[in-house]
């Protein structure tokens, strides 16, 4: 049996119609021709969706297969689980997205076929000039001013809104209303969920020349109406002098380290989910022999221990985990 190292994934990449070709010209994911590739999914272990280690003696192999037979040493300190309780993925908004919010874990449970709920992080990597984030309603916005505003086509005046740049992160726990806006390129930490209720859509026409379905009801009946306005995070300092926490919840911890020098991630009994987003750095044990690169993605598996990260001058990388338990 194969030991487990660093993991390097096959992306999985995403149609819809508010994508672009960012993907390929900016992160070098491969896309085809066509101008609408909205996602890809780097780090997923969801139904069908299942990522494939892309390099190395596992080559193939898909996450659920990992989680399944070696999750204790996938996971370590947080085995056994049912699938890989994380989703990894970048986004190019070149239009602006529905206005949408997902439910919680209890909620999701009550669902058919039952899901997780999902929480969720946005690190914004690029964004054109007055390009906007929707998050959380404006202060007093209840479920009634909501649902007669969706219903007259004018959502956006019950959200709160903000000018996007570079670096920005935003939290969006279980029951907030969001949307991004056009223009931006998003790297996103979430839970392994595909829920989605779609509250408004702009009065745009899908590609079939029809309005796109929404989710009203289930939308109005899961949303936090006490959350309000979510503005960007405040970073943190950690007992890491290089890295800063962006997110720190119940479902992952999101820290941004900035590499000058080489450094170690892991060791701490439990998997570490590396993103690049400038620069390149090298991972000690890594089977594809070269750098990661911007809008590359590496699982650190709990068993492969301490592992040296070395900058390729300078980089910064998204380190993303699970809390507890000791």
């Amino acid at each position: 049996m194969s030991q487990l190292y660093p993991l390097r994934f096959q992306p999985i990449l995403r149609r819809y119609i508010w994508g672009g070709r960012r993907l390929g010209a900016v992160l070098a994911k491969p896309i085809g021709p066509e101008s609408d590739y909205a996602e890809s999914w780097e780090i997923c272990d969801h139904d069908a969706d299942q990522s494939r280690v892309a390099f190395g003696p596992l080559k193939g192999v898909a996450l659920a297969e990992l989680v399944g037979e070696r999750g204790a040493e996938v996971l370590g300190r947080h085995h056994p689980q049912p699938r890989f309780p994380l989703l990894v993925k970048f986004l190019d908004a070149a239009r602006t997205l529905s206005v949408q919010v997902h439910p919680n874990d209890t909620q999701a449970a009550q669902r058919i076929p039952p899901d997780l709920g999902k929480s969720e992080a946005w690190v914004v990597l690029a964004a054109e000039p007055a390009s906007a984030i929707y998050a959380g309603l404006r202060p007093g916005i209840d479920r009634q001013q909501l649902d007669e505003a969706v219903r007259a086509g004018t959502c956006e005046s019950c959200l709160h809104r903000f000018e996007a740049a570079p670096g920005d992160c935003v939290y969006l726990p279980a029951g907030t209303v969001h949307a991004l806006g056009e223009g931006l390129l998003i790297a996103e930490i979430q839970q392994a969920s595909d829920v989605t209720y779609r509250l408004f859509d702009w009065n745009r026409l899908g590609p079939d020349g029809k309005p796109r379905p929404l989710h009203i009801e289930q939308a109005l009946e899961v949303v936090d109406y006490a959350r309000g306005p979510v503005n960007p995070q405040t970073p943190r300092p950690t007992d890491r002098p290089w890295a800063e926490r962006l997110v720190e919840c119940e479902k992952f911890l999101l820290d941004r380290c900035r590499l000058d020098m080489p450094r170690t991630l892991g060791g701490d009994r439990r998997c570490h989910i590396l993103c690049v987003l400038e620069g390149a750095v090298r991972v000690d044990g890594d089977p594809a022999d070269r750098p990661l690169r911007l809008g590359e993605t590496m699982l650190l598996p709990a068993a492969a221990g301490e592992v040296g990260i070395r900058p390729e001058g300078y980089a910064v990388v998204l380190d993303a985990y699970l809390p507890g338990p000791a």
